[in-house]
């Protein structure tokens, strides 16, 4: 008999778009996902945040923090004007310290505020849209933000790295997995001195081929998981919406598909895998809070 491993599946970008954020529902009513991140700047998330309501307690629901997609819900200087950068601006600020603290946390405030208007409790936990979280002159603001609001304990941080065997054991993304490794470097040992607990292992990045199909993505995601691991994920539901944000729209499509099919519920029974809302167990949660 194969032991079960707990694994957090977690559909990041809702509130994106209506699409989205409806494949996203139809998943986690299922069963098929167990965490979602919400993009609370985004327009979607104020239209689809009530169907999360009927899921509170049986999936995590976290803040998705975004910097690059949209426009922020404040004025951001040095960095904003009307409309958040592309990634590579973000990074080149990032890397330059040419980010304002102040400002960054002014808008981590904000979204922040944007989720608990519409969920009416703090996030489960905080990751980033394309991993900006862990970016010099964003983890800093963030966690300052976070523990000002006395959240130490309460949520849990993404930590999107992973061993260099457990990302050499996948042959799927591994240059982008090695890319945000690097950038995340110290981003564990900020939170855990800061107070929040992170997760250990971290895997689902996509291939630069969009033809690699759904089942051979998951199936190497869920490799080589680390002791209290998430797996991210993008399904959603292609509507015109999205088609102005993101070129690769169909990938989305085949990620629904798949996590919504009978295959990928037997890749979960054969792997031993359940689905669980937070890498933390509960005994953990206690000594932290």
């Amino acid at each position: 008999m194969v032991s079960k491993r707990s694994v957090v599946l977690c559909a990041d970008d809702f509130g994106l778009t209506d699409g989205v954020s409806r494949g996203i529902l139809d998943l986690a009513e299922a069963g098929r996902l167990s965490a979602t991140g919400a993009m609370t700047n985004m327009p979607g998330w104020r239209r689809n945040a009530p169907g999360l309501r009927p899921l509170k307690g049986r999936i995590g629901v976290g803040l998705h923090l975004n910097l690059t997609t949209g426009s922020p819900l404040g004025p951001v200087p040095g960095l904003a004007d009307g409309a958040f950068p592309p990634l590579n601006e973000v990074l080149r600020r990032a890397l330059t310290r040419r980010l304002s603290f102040s400002g960054i946390r002014q808008e981590i405030a904000r979204q922040l505020d944007a989720f608990e208007e519409f969920w009416g409790a703090p996030p489960d936990f905080v990751d980033g849209h394309q991993h900006v979280h862990v970016l010099p002159g964003v983890r800093q603001p963030l966690l300052a933000e976070l523990k000002g609001r006395d959240l130490a304990g309460r949520v849990w941080l993404r930590d999107p790295s992973d061993t260099l065997a457990a990302i050499h054991r996948r042959r799927i993304g591994r240059g982008k997995a090695l890319a945000v490794k690097t950038l995340a470097r110290g981003f564990r040992r900020s939170a855990h001195v800061a107070g929040f607990r992170t997760n250990e292992g971290f895997s689902g990045f996509a291939p630069f081929d969009l033809s690699v199909p759904a089942e051979r993505i998951f199936a190497d995601a869920l490799t080589a998981l680390g002791p209290h691991p998430v797996v991210m994920c993008h399904p959603g539901r292609v509507d015109e919406e999205l088609r102005g944000l993101d070129p690769a729209v169909e990938s989305r499509a085949a990620e629904l598909a798949y996590l919504a099919s009978e295959e990928f519920g037997a890749l979960l029974e054969q792997r031993g895998i359940s689905l669980t809302k937070s890498p933390i167990r509960p005994s953990e949660e206690r000594r932290t809070a």
